[in-house]
């Protein structure tokens, strides 16, 4: 039996319960083994991070440390430049080796968007896209193409968000 791993890349910052939920979520659908919160150093297709990668590590490391199931991996972190997912996939997969099973996680946003992404292609390839719901995105704003090659899970739309608790901070709301 092969071992089934899910990537969930973002910046997380922060990272908060409705990722976690999701990933815990997504673990129990599809049997994942573990999931691997991969924190990006500078993420290309979003505005520089307000934490510094250090940091956005350490939130998801305190944040996760209790579920067996979840790790936190500072390759994009290491890593010089932006951090594009297929370079990640790329680290994994040799990491792994080839009885591994990858399982990309991303909101419905990114999946929208995943035809600007570097290498877009060999991601559908080398992994199985998962799509969770996003507020605000339909599935259907999801290309054909992407669609056609991807795991669409019906997961619960939380009404919150990493930009959304940043700018309560900021407000001094609690």
């Amino acid at each position: 039996m092969s071992l089934r791993i899910g990537i969930f890349g973002g910046t997380f910052d922060p990272i908060h319960l409705g990722h976690l939920l999701l990933a815990e979520l997504t673990r129990g659908v599809l049997g994942l083994d573990r999931v691997l919160f991969v924190p990006a150093r500078i993420p290309p297709h979003k505005g520089g991070a307000h934490a510094p990668p250090e940091q956005r590590m350490e939130m998801a490391g305190l944040a996760t440390d209790t579920n067996p199931h979840f790790e936190v991996s500072d390759v994009e972190v290491r890593r010089d430049g932006p951090s594009y997912t297929v370079d990640t996939l790329r680290h994994f997969r040799s990491e792994h080796g080839d009885g591994t099973e990858h399982y990309l996680m991303m909101g419905a946003d990114s999946a929208r968007d995943l035809e600007t992404w570097r290498e877009h292609d060999q991601l559908l390839r080398d992994s199985t896209v998962v799509v969770m719901g996003r507020p605000g995105v339909d599935r259907h704003e999801v290309s054909e193409r992407v669609a056609r090659d991807s795991t669409f899970l019906s997961t619960p739309l939380f009404e919150i968000s990493s930009s959304e608790i940043r700018r309560r901070v900021h407000a001094g709301e609690t």
